[in-house]
């Protein structure tokens, strides 16, 4: 965490080096997609930082699901748990989908970080990995 000089204001960051970290918490995260119409669709999810982008799960056939096969740009957004001023977004492309026993472990691992177990329901779910291709952040710690 980097220290802030109030009189400059709070630290900015655009580099997903130092933005991950906000997606490295068991904190709700919003995921924003795009409606066949164009529509923003944005609902709270559980997500976490899978190899160099951001996981998410959801069931098979879902909205969010539906959305994304159609259009793969994603916006993501969350704040920290300890200071709802210090919060982070995330622009970019589903670039991975996993589905079924393939996407259990993802699911298991975010699951774990949210709640200490793994997620109860086993079948119908699909994975993503969200690449990054915007990032920013908004530190506002001393």
């Amino acid at each position: 965490m980097r220290r802030v000089d109030r009189r400059l204001g709070p630290f900015v960051s655009k580099n997903w080096s130092e933005v991950r970290r906000y997606f490295e918490n068991a904190a709700i995260v919003h995921l924003a997609t795009l409606m066949p119409d164009g529509a923003p669709h944005s609902v709270p999810v559980w997500a976490s930082v899978h190899e160099n982008g951001i996981a998410v799960f959801m069931e098979t056939g879902s909205r969010k699901d539906k959305n994304l096969l159609a259009d793969p740009r994603a916006a993501l957004s969350v704040t920290d748990p300890a200071n709802a001023l210090d919060m982070a977004f995330v622009r970019g492309r589903a670039v991975r989908r996993i589905e079924g026993a393939d996407a259990l472990p993802i699911v298991d691992r975010i699951s774990r970080e949210y709640t200490g177990d793994a997620y109860p329901l086993r079948t119908g779910l699909v994975s993503y990995v969200i690449q990054p291709e915007v990032s920013w952040s908004r530190d506002h710690s001393e």
